[in-house]
Protein backbone atom coordinates (compact mmCIF):
# COMPACT_ATOMS: atom_id res chain seq x y z
CA UNK A 1 0.00 0.00 0.00
CA UNK A 2 1.32 3.41 -0.93
CA UNK A 3 2.30 5.92 2.19
CA UNK A 4 -1.32 8.17 0.50
CA UNK A 5 -3.18 5.26 1.36
CA UNK A 6 -1.73 4.52 4.87
CA UNK A 7 -2.49 8.32 5.65
CA UNK A 8 -6.20 7.92 4.32
CA UNK A 9 -6.66 4.91 6.40
CA UNK A 10 -5.02 6.26 9.63
CA UNK A 11 -7.17 9.35 9.38
CA UNK A 12 -10.05 7.43 9.01
CA UNK A 13 -9.45 5.10 11.90
CA UNK A 14 -8.47 8.11 13.88
CA UNK A 15 -11.67 10.10 13.02
CA UNK A 16 -13.75 6.89 13.87
CA UNK A 17 -11.76 6.82 17.51
CA UNK A 18 -12.82 9.85 18.41
CA UNK A 19 -16.52 9.14 17.48
CA UNK A 20 -16.26 6.07 19.54
CA UNK A 21 -14.49 8.33 22.18
CA UNK A 22 -17.17 10.82 22.20
CA UNK A 23 -20.32 8.30 22.26
CA UNK A 24 -18.43 6.33 25.37
CA UNK A 25 -18.73 9.85 27.20
CA UNK A 26 -22.33 10.96 26.31
CA UNK A 27 -23.24 6.90 27.36
CA UNK A 28 -20.58 6.94 30.20
CA UNK A 29 -19.64 3.67 28.75
CA UNK A 30 -15.81 2.60 29.78
CA UNK A 31 -15.38 0.24 26.97
CA UNK A 32 -16.48 2.21 24.51
CA UNK A 33 -14.04 5.12 25.66
CA UNK A 34 -10.97 2.67 25.32
CA UNK A 35 -11.90 0.94 22.52
CA UNK A 36 -11.76 4.70 20.59
CA UNK A 37 -9.12 5.69 21.97
CA UNK A 38 -7.03 2.54 20.68
CA UNK A 39 -8.38 3.19 17.44
CA UNK A 40 -7.25 6.60 17.22
CA UNK A 41 -3.56 5.60 18.16
CA UNK A 42 -3.53 2.99 15.32
CA UNK A 43 -4.79 5.72 13.40
CA UNK A 44 -1.87 8.01 14.43
CA UNK A 45 0.22 5.09 14.30
CA UNK A 46 -0.55 4.65 10.37
CA UNK A 47 -0.52 8.43 9.46
CA UNK A 48 3.02 8.20 10.21
CA UNK A 49 3.92 5.29 8.81
CA UNK A 50 2.09 6.78 5.31
CA UNK A 51 4.52 9.49 6.01
CA UNK A 52 7.73 7.57 6.73
CA UNK A 53 6.85 5.42 3.47
CA UNK A 54 6.24 8.79 1.39
CA UNK A 55 10.01 10.28 2.41
CA UNK A 56 11.11 6.59 1.42
CA UNK A 57 9.74 7.09 -2.08
CA UNK A 58 10.79 10.74 -2.45
CA UNK A 59 14.75 9.57 -1.24
CA UNK A 60 14.85 7.04 -3.64
CA UNK A 61 13.29 8.38 -7.24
Amino acid sequence: MSGTGDKIKGMANEAMGNIKQGVGNLTDNEKLKGEGKAQEIKGEGQQVKGDVKNKVDDLTK
